[in-house]
């Protein structure tokens, strides 16, 4: 079984109730890696047998850190319309309730479309880039083959503070695992805290919330498989101790798959 399989297996115990583990291959600073948090509670979702359709949203409150060893997820649909379904999901340990979700599935209906936002240009090959090292990085670092061509947080990390806080990336599983909605809502989480690369050294933070749009089908993620995503990071306004951060994830031919939205908490 692939690491982020077991990280994010859950086994039913009652309807709309399961039980999972932490796993050691996603640890960050500070309990598991947020990824792969909103993985297992959008997991929850996705293996209820009263599920409608394929995920559009979903949102992950980090209400305390995850401790390591078994936590609880309970996945219920609070409402359910012809083609929308809306879920409210917990997670909770013996300390009380650590994570709270919402999610919306939806069924896609074949209209219109369009895309306004562009994919980066002129992004050399993944195959002639160099890997980031992930020596000494927190283990859920080393379950992502990153190559940076704007950005990368550890170059030159004690230099000045900089003007801005945009990223561009290539990046996959390790091993590499073909793309799933579970997998991109973990992935989604992949962009270091902007505020290392504006300040340009360590800083305490903590990701409250984070919203992550689906924009994928089925088939489009067939279609990324294995491959190499696009991924792109920007900082909003840091202030009075939280700040926000944007994301895109891209497919390897430039089709936007997701976008992200998050609040993180720092110490000065």
């Amino acid at each position: 079984m692939h690491p982020f399989d077991q990280a994010i297996q859950l086994t039913a115990t009652a309807p709309g109730t399961y039980q999972g583990h932490t796993s050691s291959a996603y640890v960050n600073l500070v309990g598991p890696y947020g990824g792969v948090t909103c993985a297992v509670m959008l997991n929850a979702v996705l293996q209820h047998p009263d599920r409608l359709g394929m995920p559009v949203a979903l949102t992950v409150n980090f209400a305390a850190a995850v401790a390591d060893g078994p936590f609880t997820v309970t996945a219920r649909a609070v409402r359910t319309n012809r083609s929308t379904q809306h879920w409210v999901m917990e997670a909770s340990q013996a300390s009380g309730v650590v994570t709270l979700a919402t999610a919306v599935f939806a069924t896609r209906r074949q209209v219109w479309s369009a895309t306004e936002t562009q994919a980066p240009q002129n992004m050399p090959l993944p195959e002639t880039m160099v890997r980031r090292p992930t020596l000494k990085q927190p283990s859920w670092v080393q379950r992502y083959d990153m190559r940076f061509t704007e950005g990368d947080v550890f170059s030159d990390f004690k230099g000045q503070e900089q003007s801005d806080s945009r990223s561009s990336q290539w990046i996959r599983d390790d091993p590499p695992r073909p793309l799933d909605f579970a997998s991109l809502a973990s992935i989604s989480d992949c962009f270091f805290p902007r505020i290392f690369l504006r300040r340009r050294r360590l800083t305490p933070v903590g990701t409250i919330s984070i919203t992550t749009y689906f924009h994928a089908d089925e088939f489009a993620l067939a279609a990324q498989g294995e491959r190499y995503l696009i991924g792109t990071a920007r900082g909003q306004k840091f202030h009075e101790g939280f700040f926000d951060q944007s994301g895109e994830m891209w497919s390897h031919d430039g089709h936007l798959l997701a976008t992200t939205h998050q609040t993180v908490y720092y110490k000065d």
